[in-house]
């Protein structure tokens, strides 16, 4: 049974999702959480008792900021405030969303400046624990106050309403609980607001959306590779040599990755190969010859468009791990001030540029697998393949000609998707949130446009192996042949017209997971040996 202890050091993104992503991880926490969460509520207690005027404590909130509300109506504040929030709409969630976004909220709540009971706390712990997953509409949220609907639906599962998935069915808040043996929370003054007013929502999206993205660039090396055979371009423009010549790290890594991939081929060319001979040469004539020394730039310029997109992510994961281990709710309560700060950092405007990035970045991928995608089907670009890839009863068959009818689709619909949501903001509550983020709106939207670039992606590696085994696939490089024989095993040949839906299907299930990934990097590994 795996382990994940939340602790005050610096949480790593990718331990995070791991342990947000396996169902029977146990989370739990060190003494020195528990210490700084008790302090933390102690010192809120207080500054009540010394009539300090702090805002969701013993004032409304929102629009209805203006009103002084006294403590005695503190349970019923925190829990009108639940009630009045949870207004998201829509289908709901994913189960592992779900979890990864209330272990986002448990560890912001770890750093002893929320002002939660340490009971409470234990709670949403608890649930975790015992996989109960509460019914988070997906759409609603201004991630301007955080994401106050996602997490107002939780925290209601935590006091026993609302509705929650445990063990595969969708009960009442409070029968999950019961059948749990879990007490529910008894909120007072802050606990509420505590659980609801931060950016776990759209935290635990993106560290998701940003995992899978990650993963589908690792794919894209092999692919490329496998494309540059299957179009027998040239290899000479990956030559780290070439790439020294620029300072972009993402471009180096690329170009040598997929350089080092390529080593052993002969399918892919050298340079040497196309070498027009000079005596083609006329110095007083021009001539046209069949071979052209340069690739289009969908292949050549590929570590130069790629580049870009590697050294984004490293900015991105610093964003979402930053925070991820930050406290995102207001006011806050820091014991070593021994006061309440009223702040915005329950303000989502990080995670939804972040977001807005990497759509840019996805959207990037797929315009470049498009063009990939229409070289395999030109025959006037494609190094000597028949059109559409139909090399048997041309004209009687339309060969793959349908299939480029998708992923341009596809295509097109990314750019319209990608356009960024960190500027749309709209103000709301009374003019008090002016200016919000849209924070988890951009990360769902980044979901489905990764979700859209997986099925371009799946179809421009149909098109690379049918091309390859139109070629000659001995002489494949060793990793291309390893990635081209896991095709292989769901996608035969096509030598009749038939659907491929089921086969770009199958192949967007496998890109969508790790299992084939974590074989090409073993097989990797083992060739270095």
């Amino acid at each position: 049974m795996n382990k994940f202890i939340i602790t005050n050091s610096m949480i790593n993104l990718i331990d995070f999702i791991k342990a947000a992503n396996d169902f029977s991880c146990v989370i739990s926490y060190d003494e020195i959480v528990r210490k700084q969460i008790i302090e933390s509520r102690q010192i809120l207690e207080d500054l009540v008792e010394n009539g300090k005027i702090i805002y969701g404590v013993n004032t409304g909130m929102g629009g209805f900021v203006n009103f002084l509300v006294p403590t005695e109506h503190a349970e019923k504040l925190q829990n009108n405030l639940l009630q009045s929030v949870a207004t998201n709409v829509g289908d709901y969630f994913d189960d592992y969303i779900v979890r990864t976004i209330m272990l986002a909220r448990l560890i912001s709540l770890s750093k002893g400046a929320s002002a939660i009971s340490i009971e409470n706390f234990e709670v949403l712990l608890k649930m975790i624990n015992a996989n109960i997953l509460p019914c988070v509409p997906t759409k609603g949220s201004l991630g301007a106050s955080g994401d106050l609907g996602p997490l107002a639906f939780i925290a209601l599962a935590g006091v026993g309403k609302w509705k929650a998935k445990y063990k595969g069915k969708i009960v009442p808040g409070d029968v999950a609980l019961k059948q749990a043996g879990i007490k529910p929370m008894c909120l007072h003054y802050k606990e509420g607001l505590a659980l609801v007013n931060g950016t776990s929502a759209m935290v635990g999206l993106a560290t998701n959306v940003y995992n899978s993205a990650y993963n589908l660039l690792q794919y894209y090396e092999y692919i490329s590779a496998l494309t540059f055979e299957g179009l027998q371009a040239t290899k000479d423009p990956l030559n780290p040599v070439v790439h020294k010549m620029k300072k972009h790290k993402g471009q180096h890594y690329f170009a040598k990755k997929v350089w080092d991939i390529l080593c052993d081929s002969t399918l892919a060319t050298n340079e040497s190969d196309r070498e027009l001979s000079i005596q083609m040469y006329n110095e007083h004539e021009v001539k046209g010859v069949k071979e052209q020394i340069e690739d289009a730039y969908s292949l050549r310029c590929t570590p130069q468009i790629l580049g870009p997109i590697y050294d984004s992510m490293e900015f991105i994961c610093e964003i979402l791990q930053n925070e991820l281990n930050s406290v995102s709710d207001n006011p806050l309560i820091i014991t070593s001030e021994k006061r309440a700060f009223h702040n915005g950092h329950f303000h989502g405007q990080y995670i939804s540029v972040a977001m807005d990035i990497l759509s840019i970045n996805l959207t990037t991928l797929s315009n470049l697998s498009d063009r990939r995608i229409d070289r395999f089907m030109d025959k006037n670009n494609s190094n000597g393949l028949p059109p559409f890839l139909c090399k048997e009863e041309q004209g009687l068959r339309m060969g793959l000609m349908g299939g480029q009818f998708m992923s341009t689709s596809i295509t097109a619909e990314n750019r319209a998707l990608c356009v960024p949501l960190s500027i749309q903001t709209l103000p709301s509550t009374g003019d008090f949130q002016d200016i919000v983020s849209f924070g988890l709106i951009a990360a769902r939207r980044c979901s489905e446009i990764l979700n859209n670039v997986i099925y371009v992606i799946s179809f421009e590696v149909l098109c690379a192996c049918q091309a390859v085994e139109m070629r000659e696939t001995n002489k494949m490089s060793y990793f291309t042949h390893a990635l081209f024989e896991e095709i292989r095993k769901i996608v035969p040949y096509l030598k009749q017209d038939i659907t491929i839906n089921p086969y770009i299907e199958a192949i967007h299930k496998m890109f969508s997971d790790n299992i084939l990934l974590n074989k090409l990097k073993r097989i990797e590994y083992e060739r270095s040996r």
